[in-house]
């Protein structure tokens, strides 16, 4: 059972990335199978490390937290899932273009879509999965989802962006629900 927990939760996470990756592909015409690979391992890479810190700060708190650790699952995905629902609708100013085949804006792109991950990797802890599993998982699916969205986004642009990365957010939103009834129903 853990390993759907962890997908689901890696379908989550991977969303940002994919979204961005989508945006990307669009916006830079230029971007080609290595950079696609790149951005892939770009986002993947930092998907495994963000959730693997804030699972070690989860781990600090398990035994503090372990009565109420439902209500602070449920509280953290919800947060995080809320918050990517509303950055998927809110309207944002025009950004200047950003090349994401630059290194650095690469890295600042793999920070800015692995944040909620830091969030969410709390949670693993009390979820009681195994680590190593779970940031893996998260890794690859980040990966094949970037990759796929770079390509994506190279062939049908913008038409599903702040959807996908809504998407992601009512993932992330029902999984915080279905830990709390879990706990407080059975």
């Amino acid at each position: 059972m853990y390993l759907l927990t962890i997908a689901i939760i890696a379908v989550g996470l991977a969303m940002d990335a994919f979204a961005v990756s989508i945006a990307s592909g669009t916006a830079c015409k230029q971007l080609n199978i290595k950079h696609a690979l790149r951005m892939a391992f770009f986002f993947g890479a930092f998907q495994v490390f963000m959730p693997l810190i804030g699972a070690m700060a989860g781990l600090g708190l398990r035994d503090y937290i372990r009565n109420y650790d439902h209500w602070v699952a449920f509280a953290l995905l919800t947060a995080v899932g809320a918050k990517m629902i509303y950055g998927a609708f809110k309207i944002a100013p025009a950004e200047k273009e950003l090349n994401p085949a630059n290194i650095f804006v690469l890295l600042v792109l793999s920070v800015a879509t692995s944040i909620d991950a830091l969030a969410v990797g709390i949670t693993l802890p009390l979820l009681r999965v195994p680590l190593a599993a779970a940031v893996i998982i998260i890794g690859l699916v980040t990966f094949a989802l970037s990759y796929i969205g770079t390509l994506l986004g190279k062939s049908v642009g913008h038409l599903f962006e702040s959807k996908i990365e809504a998407a992601g957010g009512l993932i992330l939103v029902a999984l915080g629900v279905k830990i709390l009834l879990q706990h407080l129903l059975f």
